[in-house]
């Protein structure tokens, strides 16, 4: 099992405000998978992949990646942990401003012991000709490619999307979310994306639906449609 997530439990808050966000959620995902977690806003998909990413702690239960486990690493442990097996994709692209959209791509390249070809990936996100722009240049889709080629550069493991398309119009998330399938295929990573879009579970090969911090539904999609063909 490639990652394996295990009575993760968490709460903001204390005495009457407290709130408990995740109430204990198990999850298994092999190599390759996309992965998409549904659920209305409070349902702790966010916080979830957070603890996944290495962002926020669990308040128990445990995250393992290829025998790994996060609980176990120390505070330098898990910086190069994060560095060597996840990349991220906001809603918000948070590039940097003064840096060119390979300068930005390339930020993602030092963190990394085994980056993958810059000039390659700009090619792969249509990219290439824009390579010298900087971000306010650009429409608010390629920043989001841009952004992508960042966290993709790093070749990690797991592709954590948190709402990779909520700022985004219809034919220009399909363009991301192809992107993403593209991505998953060509270099293998495995896909977590956090989404309300009830359309997008469709491109996902396991679908995982929360309510109220709990896992309601985790099946294999047995009819997977490509992202160009999504309709919402």
């Amino acid at each position: 099992m490639f990652l394996e997530i295990r009575g993760i439990k968490k709460h903001f808050g204390e005495g009457e405000s407290r709130v408990d966000v995740l109430k204990g959620i198990d999850l298994e995902l092999e190599k390759g998978e996309i992965c998409v977690l549904l659920g209305p806003s409070g349902s702790g998909k966010s916080t979830l992949l957070n603890i996944i990413g290495g962002i926020d702690d669990a308040d128990s239960g445990y995250i393992s990646i290829n025998g790994e486990k996060t609980a176990d690493m120390n505070e330098k442990a898990l910086t190069k942990y994060r560095r060597k097996h996840l990349g991220y994709i906001f809603q918000m692209y948070n590039l940097i401003p003064n840096l060119n959209i390979k300068e930005n791509i390339e930020v993602g390249a030092y963190l990394s012991d085994n980056p993958l070809d810059v000039d390659d990936i700009l090619k792969t996100l249509g990219l290439y000709e824009h390579r010298h722009k900087l971000p306010n240049q650009l429409s608010g889709g390629q920043q989001q490619r841009t952004a992508i080629g960042r966290a993709i550069v790093k070749n990690p493991d797991i592709l954590l999307c948190d709402e990779p398309t909520g700022a985004l119009d219809f034919n220009t998330s399909k363009d991301i979310l192809k992107l993403i399938e593209d991505v998953n295929k060509k270099y293998g990573n495995t896909v977590i994306m956090v989404t309300h879009n009830d359309a997008i579970k469709n491109m996902a090969d396991r679908v995982v639906k929360l309510r109220d911090g709990v896992i309601r539904k985790n099946y294999l999609n047995e009819e997977k449609i490509k992202a160009e063909d999504l309709d919402w």
